[in-house]
């Protein structure tokens, strides 16, 4: 009777991490480019009180096993990475990302991370960063002097503009897309990143629009691809569960209560 105790436990926290992952998605709503995630379980180790199979008499074996569960745990944490909306912002610096694929961008100590972020800016140095001035690879330096309202992105990631005394647009950049094997092994840092782990496979670079390449969107953004009603009809689903799991632990208190009282 104790197990029970401990597999409606397990069940209790497999469910508060179920809800734990629901509200970050929640929470990263309106994060552009956030990918949500889902929480995976399993069930856990159980105690086999008969193999199937055994005899059962001379001429007979037992057909089924007889088998005791204790529980589930969390086995994983998936990110879906479903196409997010495309918003439309007017800003020169945004660039989405439709379709499959990753920037790059350089950290602080040299390594690179992978965002589908496509809410750049652009520095003093007419350079587009990220908005906490990580430095997009390979690098797009505006000339001195451009005329904003001339910069353009074409789909396959040409990046153009005008300078005061030309007439026709000059390219200055290319914009390149990664992507990965397993793009669900990529290890996520925050700030919209991720990392590249053992999982992911190495990144495979292309022009935006080639070799299975998404196309990049200008004055665009993609948005969360988290859907709200999904979101709350599964926390809907995990609150349930969770206090089906607190009744069990109820109900086995009260029958070992009645166990205890037995003697009165």
């Amino acid at each position: 009777m104790v197990r029970s105790l401990w597999t409606a436990a397990s069940g209790m926290i497999g469910q508060q991490a179920s809800i734990d992952t629901i509200s970050n998605n929640l929470a990263n709503v309106n994060t552009p480019g956030y990918k949500k995630t889902r929480a995976d379980f399993e069930d856990l180790l159980y105690q086999t009180v008969r193999v199937a199979g055994t005899p059962a008499t001379e001429d007979t074996v037992v057909p089924v096993p007889v088998q005791m569960g204790h529980g589930t745990k969390l086995a994983a944490t998936q990110r879906s990475f479903l196409q997010g909306n495309l918003q439309n912002t007017e800003n020169i610096s945004d660039v989405a990302i439709q379709g499959d694929g990753f920037y790059r961008v350089q950290n602080y100590d040299g390594s690179y991370a992978y965002t589908r972020d496509g809410s750049f800016k652009i520095d003093a140095q007419g350079q587009f960063v990220t908005s906490n001035g990580l430095k997009l690879m390979p690098e797009l330096v505006l000339p001195e002097g451009y005329i904003p309202e001339s910069l353009a992105v074409s789909q396959d990631g040409r990046v153009s503009v005008k300078v005061p005394g030309g007439t026709d647009a000059i390219q200055v950049g290319q914009l390149e897309l990664y992507r990965f094997a397993n793009p669900q092994g990529l290890s996520a840092i925050g700030e919209n990143m991720y990392q590249i782990s053992p999982a992911s496979g190495s990144a495979m670079a292309g022009r935006p629009g080639y070799d299975g390449m998404g196309m990049t969107v200008h004055k665009f953004l993609e948005m969360s691809n988290v859907s709200v009603v999904r979101e709350m009809v599964d926390m809907i689903v995990a609150q349930r569960a969770y206090e089906f799991n607190s009744k069990a632990i109820q109900t086995t208190d009260n029958m070992l209560g009645t166990a205890t009282s037995l003697k009165r």
